[in-house]
């Protein structure tokens, strides 16, 4: 009977929502079950070690605080940037836009500078998560190897 350790491939069916609201703010219910390989930083840190033990066919329900989910907010990680550095971008506020340093919405626009916050939109926040273990094999050595599940079979997609 496999049970969810450091280098098993892990298949999980879950609900992520916000126990302040309740808000659902992700959810695999309509999609593929979320597959990935347990151990290796794939998945925020409170997540994994709640699914530690599990077994296929188990339902867990766990609640994060923010410093094991996306971390706490960091007022540091809010600049103003020139207007110009968006070139043919107009920003609006809420726009979620890329850069080098990762993601970052845009939470003022000025006539000169824009405000953006780099912190993940879930920073800060406690997250609640209903799991349902689908399926769990072990990692192949390829996968081991990698750092991450090479999906069903275990080959790149």
């Amino acid at each position: 009977m496999t049970k969810i350790e450091n280098n098993t491939v892990a298949t999980v069916h879950y609900t992520g929502t916000l126990p302040k609201s309740g808000e659902i703010f992700d959810s695999s219910k309509d999609r593929d079950p979320l597959t990935f390989l347990v151990g290796h930083k794939q998945m925020i840190p409170g997540f994994e070690r709640e699914l530690m033990g599990a077994s296929v066919g188990e339902k867990v329900e766990f609640t994060l605080s923010a410093e094991d989910a996306y971390g706490e907010h960091n007022p540091d990680a809010i600049q103003k940037v020139p207007v110009e550095m968006f070139g043919e971008i107009k920003p609006e506020t809420g726009m979620t836009l890329m850069s080098d340093m990762g993601p970052f919405r845009v939470t003022e626009v000025g006539d000169e500078l824009v405000t953006v916050d780099f912190n993940h939109a879930l920073a800060g926040e406690s997250l609640t998560f209903n799991v349902e273990i689908v399926e769990i094999r072990d990692a192949t050595e390829e996968e081991i190897a990698h750092g991450h599940a090479h999906g069903p079979g275990g080959h790149h997609h």
